[in-house]
């Protein structure tokens, strides 16, 4: 099969949605399929404008152009290009990665379903504040008849994408390779000892979305309850935020407590999830949650908010817990790092209990996708042609 990813943003950006279509990509490769990125985002060397790069089998159609701060968009030629790289690739299946705003890809839908390739587009967020504009939007617009198979990477965010659109949204998740992410045998953390401080990591883009300051926020008020000594805090990422999270350590007397590591190559975020106890998961508008993920897997206690996909592999009260605000994550922090037992038994619950999102489980999702989507034409080509 021949598959053509769409996406705003790819490496050499990083974050969350280019992660997940660059692994997806290179598994389908790996499963024997011809799979192409058509992208926004410019090359390491600022390849641009129909530039194709073959990475690990995948290849990359770089249709950006150059403009400040390098944003990952093409306004006057990128239709003009998706509409030429599509033309010469002639796929099978074409799947848009969505974001609230991705204009790239949203031109990526519309070329690709005016040519009647069969069109999956799976949202990556929450849509939370777009429903009020987006719903009338909809429905006055091509889009709310479009021959496309719509999905988003959680149940949570599935939700949203069927508000805006009246319409069938399936789930295709984020995945991970779950067992280089499960923990090293003998591997307890901090909870093996009970008189070792608890050890809370956090992963994230040091980004304002992500709350990295209001994390800060919560430990702080976590270690106000707690003798001195009783946390220590890794936090792992870098971004816009950076500064202001480490003015927040600073103003709560917490840089003996925070350890600011920037961002870490994947084996360096594994081996520091081996030595501790807790993932913290602040962000209340958190559509999937990888980082999350890989930590559950890695046999860590999860905190974080209820109404986020992290609740599609954190059970509250098993192996985390889904709070209703940062006063209730405090006080989770603060259970855990006095009730030892109930956090080793929601440890051996993570590290035993794999979650279902092995890239088997996510191809599978992606290809019945695909087949959705060719269902779709086959039927809006038969209902155009149908007399009236």
């Amino acid at each position: 099969m021949r598959i053509v990813h769409v996406s705003d943003c790819f490496a050499p950006r990083t974050g969350g949605i280019e992660t997940q279509v660059g692994d997806l990509a290179r598994h389908q490769v790996r499963a024997g399929h011809e799979v192409h990125v058509l992208t926004a985002t410019l090359g390491e060397g600022g390849e641009r404008g129909g530039v194709v790069d073959i990475e690990e089998g995948v290849h990359v159609h770089r249709l950006g152009a150059r403009l400040p701060f390098d944003l990952p968009v093409n306004p006057v030629a990128g239709p003009g290009l998706l509409r030429s790289a599509l033309g010469d690739v002639r796929p099978d299946a074409v799947h848009v990665h969505a974001g609230v705003v991705s204009p790239f890809a949203f031109d990526g839908v519309r070329v690709a379903t005016a040519a009647r390739y069969p069109t999956a587009i799976t949202w990556h967020c929450m849509l939370d504040g777009t429903l009020g504009i987006g719903r009338p939007l909809v429905r006055r617009t091509a889009w709310r008849h479009l021959p496309a198979a719509l999905s988003a990477v959680s149940g949570e965010a599935a939700q949203r994408v069927r508000a805006l659109f009246d319409a069938p949204v399936d789930v295709v998740p984020n995945g991970i390779d779950v067992a280089a992410w499960a923990p090293e045998p003998g591997a307890t953390g901090a909870g093996g000892d009970p008189a070792a401080p608890l050890h809370l990591v956090a992963t994230m883009r040091l980004a304002p979305r992500k709350r990295a300051v209001p994390l800060v926020d919560v430990v702080a008020a976590a270690a106000r309850r707690l003798p001195p000594g009783a946390l220590r805090v890794t936090l792992i990422g870098d971004g816009p935020a950076r500064d202001a999270v480490r003015a927040r350590v600073a103003s709560a007397g917490l840089q003996d407590v925070v350890d600011l590591r920037g961002r870490l190559a994947r084996a360096d975020v594994r081996a520091a999830y081996g030595d501790a106890d807790v993932f913290l998961a602040p962000a209340r508008l958190e559509s999937f949650g990888i980082a999350a993920l890989e930590a559950r897997t890695a046999g860590l206690a999860v905190l974080a908010h209820a109404g986020t996909g992290v609740g599609e592999f954190v059970t509250d009260g098993l192996d985390g817990f889904l709070v209703a605000d940062d006063a209730e994550m405090a006080e989770a922090v603060v259970l855990l790092a006095e009730d030892r037992a109930l956090l080793a038994r929601m440890r051996e619950r993570a590290a035993t209990v794999p979650p279902p999102f092995g890239w088997e489980h996510v191809l599978a999702a992606a290809d019945a996708q695909y087949a959705r989507a060719s269902r779709l034409v086959r039927a809006d080509g038969a209902a155009a042609t149908r007399p009236r």
